[in-house]
């Protein structure tokens, strides 16, 4: 098997390891997106709260793949709309279809797109790790902003879902594009090497 992520590195060759390895990972995926849910600072200006959410979904697709990275998704939203209190902007279904509903179901969509490019090895330098995240965070933000609009309107949806966030999201593509590299260089020192 070909290791394009930094999960893929670790996983066992023989099968029922390697399934069992998945389903670890995707379920630990969910539960670090819960536990970032929960660093999270409200707006006066915005119904839509700063979270630790964003940075984690971006580095969860690029580790955990396309794949893997879009069923961690659907278990966070699957544990928010049973009820458990994961969600950053309230509790079960009714987080779904209120203000941060376009960006918890954007999720998904950035998973598939980050988790797509970092297993064609946009991950691996700084400048296309940088264009990685910044192909999720349109994806993300096309997704809320949309959302928003329909709510309310293109131009209370853009001052309130997405203009408060630019600098706090360049920063986490900052920090994005400084760890990711750096892991692959520390994998390859200590000898733990991709078949890419």
């Amino acid at each position: 098997m070909i290791k394009n992520t930094v999960v893929d590195v670790f996983r066992p060759d023989e099968k029922i390891y390697a399934v069992l390895y998945d389903a670890m990972v995707i379920i630990c995926g969910s539960l670090i997106l819960c536990l970032s849910a929960q660093v999270k600072v409200y707006l006066p200006i915005s119904p839509v709260p700063i979270t630790g959410q964003t940075f984690a979904v971006l580095m969860l697709a690029a580790l955990l793949g396309s794949k893997r990275g879009v069923l961690a998704m659907l278990a966070y939203l699957i544990e928010g709309a049973s009820g458990l209190p994961v969600f950053a902007g309230g509790i079960g279904l009714a987080a779904l279809i209120g203000p941060t509903g376009g960006y918890l179901f954007g999720f998904i969509a950035v998973a598939y797109v980050v988790g797509r490019l970092a297993e064609m090895g946009w991950d691996r330098c700084v400048s296309t790790t940088i264009l990685a995240m910044l192909a999720g965070e349109i994806v993300l933000y096309t997704f809320g902003v949309c959302w928003l609009a329909i709510m309310t309107n293109i131009r209370t949806a853009l001052a309130v879902g997405l203009y408060p966030f630019i600098v706090g999201d360049i920063l986490k593509i900052a920090l994005a594009a400084a760890v990711l590299p750096a892991g692959w260089k520390l994998l390859d020192y200590l000898k733990i090497k991709s078949t890419r």
